[in-house]
C-alpha cells in the first residue's frame, strides 16, 4: 500500500489520435500500475483526428512522472504535457437533479444564482440544475444541498490547461 501522506493529485494533459481503443489503453495503464484515477475527460482536439485527454491521478511524484513516461510509449500518443497546479485553469461541470417541494423553490432558486450556476429544466417536482467551475466549486455547491433532496448528479470530468505565460 502506497504512502498516503506523499500522495498529491497530478493534473496532466495527454494528445492522442482519435482511433478506438485509446482511452483503454491509457486508463489500462494508469489502472494497471495501482494509481486510482480521479477524473478523466476527453473531447476533440484542435488538430483534426486527434482527441485531448485531461486526467488526473493521486500518486508521488515519482510514480506520476512513470506513468507519463509509460503513456508516450502508446503509439497512438502525440503529446503529454503536465498542467501545473499554481499555474492551472481548470473546468468541470455538473448536472443535478433536485426534488423540490413548493416550499423549498424559491430557496434552491436562490442557491442557485448564488452559486451562479443555472436551471436548464423545471418540473412540478423540482429541477435539473447545471454548475460549472473548478471542482472544489462543484463539489461545495452539490454539498449545499441536502442529500435527500438530489435525486441525481451527473459530471463531466475536470478540463485543465496551463496558463499563459
Amino acid at each position: 500500500m502506497k504512502d498516503q501522506t506523499q500522495l498529491r493529485d497530478h493534473t496532466f494533459s495527454v494528445l492522442v489520435y482519435n482511433e478506438p481503443g485509446v482511452l483503454a489503453k491509457v486508463s489500462g495503464l494508469i489502472t494497471r500500475r495501482g494509481f486510482n484515477i480521479e477524473s478523466f475527460s476527453a473531447g476533440d482536439a484542435k488538430e483534426k483526428g486527434m482527441c485531448r485527454l485531461t486526467i488526473i491521478v493521486k500518486g508521488d511524484d515519482r510514480g506520476i512522472e512513470q506513468i507519463q513516461k509509460q503513456i508516450y510509449k502508446i503509439i497512438d500518443t502525440v503529446k503529454v504535457s503536465p498542467i501545473e497546479e499554481e499555474d492551472k485553469i481548470e473546468m468541470e461541470m455538473a448536472l443535478m437533479k433536485i426534488k423540490a417541494r413548493n416550499g423549498e423553490k424559491m430557496e434552491i432558486l436562490q442557491l442557485v444564482s448564488v452559486h451562479k450556476a443555472g436551471v436548464v429544466d423545471t418540473s412540478p417536482d423540482g429541477f435539473v440544475v447545471a454548475m460549472m467551475g473548478e471542482r472544489r466549486e462543484v463539489d461545495r455547491f452539490i454539498r449545499t444541498f441536502p442529500p435527500n433532496n438530489v435525486l441525481e448528479i451527473a459530471r463531466t470530468g475536470v478540463v485543465a490547461m496551463n496558463r499563459w505565460n
